[in-house]
């Protein structure tokens, strides 16, 4: 049988950039001349076996994973989840043509679904708050921007990794971080830290004054949230000039966009010091990802350990490659992090079928789910409640749902794995959002699939209220 040939040209080009290589440099140490290499970047060659093991061998790739992906799995699944609009239903586009599209042009890709978001974002206001004429990368907000940006580098930054390890290193204590974090505020920088009442600090959980060299912390905050403020004031001071670097490399379009990706390199080292990349990953293989162990060990919460798990891509000391969502009770998303492809919708919410929303019908406790997407691919997945860091009014529900996963060949690593049969379990089908899921059967979806033709008949009542014809 004739193997099946592989063009890889937008992964190739992605991986290069990650590595900040011109063409020459990486023709050069993967052993092949520049010009084959464009070849194969604007896919002209198929990758071969053997560029596929060099790859390995020079780059730490994973092959199974970098051959499965082609190109940048989540800019294919972002345009067909794109041109699943209705305003598109009339074109005719084909699947072999977006993937073709995403393949051969990603950073065009990029730009549709760019495009596509800020329409979307300008349908949310009415037309006299449209920019007349401004930048249109203003309709983008900033938390889209920046969501995606993280999640094209794969949440992983190396830069901020090396310092905050050091630093995290260096500060260690068996007890609890905070007070050598506290210490090194004080004497590297000559900032006191502080406890005070809510009402001083009005609607904010902390405050760095600089005229006062004072970093104020609500009283309302939990011990592990007071530990991470200071390491994120501690990181805006210790590694404010690589932050600047990586800030100019990013290039945000707008200084709101700019400043939420400060916060969020920042809330990345804090991260990070609290929970020192080789220390944390050797805790985490040891005791097979079981959160609340490592809760325990690194004085941290079950958020704080959740999004640090997303984080371990780390040439060479690779971690399990999680994904993780943050819900509130209604269902908003207000954290996505994925350390490789995330099985769910860009633009809109979670299947109801994954169990994290069950999350908060049985609050502290642990769900565990075997999942699959449309396109076979199974995954592993566990959900439970946590508190939100901050609580000023004891009326509002305290409660968010988390929910971590990875792909079910890394199950067997994980604590919470133990017991289920991974092979034979039948896994629980799930979609990403309805207007682009092609389920048929779902009792469960809300709105017809984009461009499909339904099939109902004032005789027949279906199982799902929006029966359609497959394509």
């Amino acid at each position: 049988m004739a193997q099946r040939k592989l063009f890889l040209g937008a992964r190739l080009k992605r991986l290069r950039r990650e590595r900040s290589l011109q063409q020459a440099a990486m023709a050069g140490e993967l052993g092949i001349s520049a010009s084959y290499l464009n070849h194969l970047e604007r896919n002209q060659r198929p990758v071969t076996a053997g560029i596929l093991l060099r790859l390995a061998e020079t780059f730490d790739v994973d092959i199974k994973q970098f051959a499965a992906e082609g190109s940048d799995g989540g800019g294919a699944e972002q345009l067909l989840e794109v041109f699943s609009d209705g305003m598109f239903a009339d074109l005719g586009i084909s699947r072999h043509e977006i993937m073709e599209l995403a393949d051969n042009a990603p950073a065009l890709a990029d730009g549709l679904t760019r495009l596509y978001t800020a329409f979307r974002e300008l349908q949310r206001h009415p037309p006299d708050a449209a920019t007349g004429g401004a930048d249109p990368r203003v309709l983008i907000t900033p938390e889209t921007w920046v969501r995606d940006y993280i999640q094209s580098q794969r949440n992983h930054w190396p830069e901020l990794e090396e310092g905050a390890e050091t630093l995290g290193g260096a500060l260690g204590d068996p007890l609890s971080v905070a007070e050598p974090l506290r210490r090194r505020l004080k004497e590297a920088f000559g900032v006191d830290v502080r406890l005070v009442p809510p009402e001083t600090l009005e609607q904010a959980s902390q405050m760095y004054d600089p005229q006062r060299r004072l970093l104020l912390l609500s009283s309302l905050l939990r011990p592990e949230n007071r530990t991470f403020g200071i390491a994120y004031q501690l990181s805006l001071l210790e590694f404010h000039p690589t932050i600047v670097r990586m800030l100019e490399a990013a290039r945000p379009p707008d200084p709101g966009s700019r400043r939420l990706l400060h916060m969020s390199f920042a809330n990345y080292a804090a991260g990070a010091i609290m929970m020192p990349y080789g220390k944390f990953l050797l805790a985490a293989e040891e005791h097979r990802y079981a959160i609340d162990r490592l809760c325990g060990d690194f004085g941290a919460n079950v958020e704080q350990v959740a999004h640090r798990l997303t984080t371990l891509g780390r040439q060479g000391a690779r971690g399990v490659p999680f994904f993780m969502l943050r819900v509130d009770p209604a269902g908003n998303i207000s954290k996505r992090y994925a350390g490789e492809n995330f099985p769910f919708s860009h633009f809109g919410g979670t299947c109801p079928r994954w169990h994290l929303h069950a999350a908060f019908q049985t609050p502290g406790q642990t769900i565990r789910q075997l999942i699959e997407t449309p396109d076979g691919q199974r995954y592993f997945t566990i959900s439970r409640t946590i508190e939100r860091p901050i609580r000023p009014d004891l009326r509002d529900d305290s409660l968010l749902a988390i929910g971590l996963g990875c792909d079910v060949r890394y199950a067997g690593r994980i604590a919470y794995s133990d017991g289920l049969d991974l092979v034979n379990t039948p896994a629980t089908p799930v979609g990403p959002a309805c207007s682009i899921c092609p389920r048929l059967q779902c009792p469960y979806r809300a709105t017809p699939p984009a461009g499909r033709a339904l099939a109902v008949h004032e005789n027949r009542k279906s199982i799902s209220p929006y029966p359609f014809v497959p394509s």
